[in-house]
């Protein structure tokens, strides 16, 4: 028995097993098939079946999933910043989030079709309180992030996960991913919360914190797509937020948000690996400044770089000119796109309701009021 043992991913040795139990669910079967449309029930089953590893399965069938998803549901992905990272080398990708599966699969692919070190990535239980999906994340090398729990509950957690953490970068050799924050970011304004940092920094051991934050290699990644296929799926929690009402998620909410991810339309997707924070931890250690203060100042330089590389579409600025009604960058639109995304408002948010508008529409704008901050 191992301490990890009830929030790791599937050992290698017990993946054909676990394909064997979960590949007659009746919900992964229609997932298959959606993401393999052409082929016959008995050619997926073998595919399966020949999975006897992790790495088997994320390349043999989620790669190949997604890209066919991609090709369905998209105008294409594209990448910047991998070439400049070591092969054979484990990294922690700290990375703004957008869609609860997508988002680590692509950034997978990206890993896999730059050849480096694919992640063990850190997943939410309560996105996984179907058995089915349980499984799918335990076979796709997901981690559990531990919710809902007591504050003393939630030490003892984060400790346990920080160690988890240290243990794949510094001992297997396994890069990790993980969300700047806490769940995805719902209104478009992406920044890094001070506790997922201070949560990582539990697995320094004896080390100086700052130390350990450099010998970890943390990799700031921007991830970006020109549709939210979620985004109406997030209103009814922004407005809720918007007039400071309780949110209570459905039955199915972040099931429906999954597939809604996977089979809506995203256009063009862009994933950003920006450099490794190296001398930035160094200035940051040398300030003597009270280590909250300097945990804050790390989440800025996360921040800032997740910014910088954020790659904007027609859509962000179109948004940002219809908010605060101004022409600012209408030459980063065309009058179709214009006109296609004025639809895309009219679809999802009541135009008679300005607050519903607002919303939708901060979505989309926020990440060019963040790049806007960075000539500040």
């Amino acid at each position: 028995m191992s301490k990890f043992d009830h929030i790791r991913p599937y050992y290698d040795s017990e993946v054909n097993q676990a394909i064997q139990k979960v590949s007659s669910h009746p919900m992964v079967k229609s997932m298959l098939k959606f993401i393999y449309p052409q082929a016959s029930e008995e050619y997926i089953q073998k595919r399966l079946t020949n999975c006897n590893s992790i790495r088997d399965f994320q390349t043999k069938i989620i790669t190949r999933g997604i890209q066919n998803v991609l090709s369905r549901s998209s105008h294409g992905l594209t990448t910047s910043g991998f070439k400049e990272l070591k092969k054979d080398t484990a990294y922690l990708y700290v990375s703004n989030h957008r869609d609860i599966l997508l988002d680590t699969c692509l950034l997978n692919i990206s890993l896999f079709d730059n050849d480096l070190v694919m992640t063990a990535s850190a997943i939410g239980d309560n996105l996984v309180q179907k058995s089915f999906l349980l499984e799918l994340a335990k076979l796709n090398r997901n981690f559990l992030v531990q919710r809902n729990l007591s504050p003393r509950e939630l030490l003892k957690s984060s400790k346990l996960m920080s160690e988890y953490i240290a243990e794949n970068l510094l001992h297997d050799n396994r890069s990790v991913w993980i969300a700047q924050r806490e769940g995805r970011t719902k209104d478009g304004n992406d920044a890094t919360q001070q506790g997922v940092l201070k949560m990582i920094a539990l697995g320094k051991g004896d080390r100086n914190i700052f130390d350990y934050f450099k010998k970890i290699k943390i990799v700031p990644v921007a991830i970006s797509y020109e549709f939210d296929p979620t985004d109406m799926l997030k209103m009814p929690e922004l407005m809720a937020k918007h007039y400071e009402e309780e949110y209570i998620k459905s039955t199915n909410e972040d099931f429906d948000t999954i597939l809604k991810g996977l089979t809506g339309q995203k256009k063009r997707i862009h994933i950003a690996a920006g450099k490794v924070l190296d001398i930035e931890l160094d200035e940051i250690a040398s300030s003597n400044e009270p280590v909250n203060k300097q945990f804050q100042q790390l989440a800025s330089i996360i921040d800032k770089c997740i910014h910088k590389e954020y790659r904007l579409w027609p859509t962000n600025y179109l948004a940002y000119d219809m908010l605060f009604e101004t022409n600012k960058y209408s030459n980063e639109y065309t009058v179709k796109e214009q006109r296609q995304f004025e639809r895309r408002v009219a679809c999802r948010a009541d135009v008679n309701d300005k607050v519903a508008v607002k919303n939708f529409l901060a979505m989309y704008a926020n990440p060019v009021v963040n790049k806007e901050k960075l000539d500040d």
